[in-house]
């Protein structure tokens, strides 16, 4: 963008210091053919905000939705099965502790 600024400026300049005669042919691109960049930028702010609230609404209802989280599996009675005491004590590190004195 600012190199265009600058480009125009000295196409300007130089049509000003040239005579009449030899005017420099104005060199039209086909991305800004026809279009205001403006109008461009603000139409595409515009989706980008209807995006993000489009998006958050969407995640909002997502998140509110219960979900399922399975059955907790059967306590059987072999799964807890501790054959040699830990360096830390008889209870596991994120276990619930078995002190009855406590």
């Amino acid at each position: 963008m600012a190199t265009a600024i600058v480009r125009s400026a000295l196409s300007r300049a130089a049509i000003r210091v040239t005579p009449k005669t030899s005017v420099a042919p104005k060199r039209s691109f086909s991305s800004s053919a026809g279009h205001d960049d403006a109008y461009e930028a603000a139409k595409w702010e515009k989706i980008t905000y209807l995006g993000i609230a489009s998006c958050t609404a969407l995640a909002a209802y997502v998140l509110s939705q219960g979900h399922h989280h399975g059955e907790d599996p059967p306590a059987y009675p072999y799964m807890h099965i501790r054959n040699k005491e830990f360096p830390w004590g008889p209870d596991g590190l994120f276990e619930v502790k078995h002190n009855d004195g406590h």
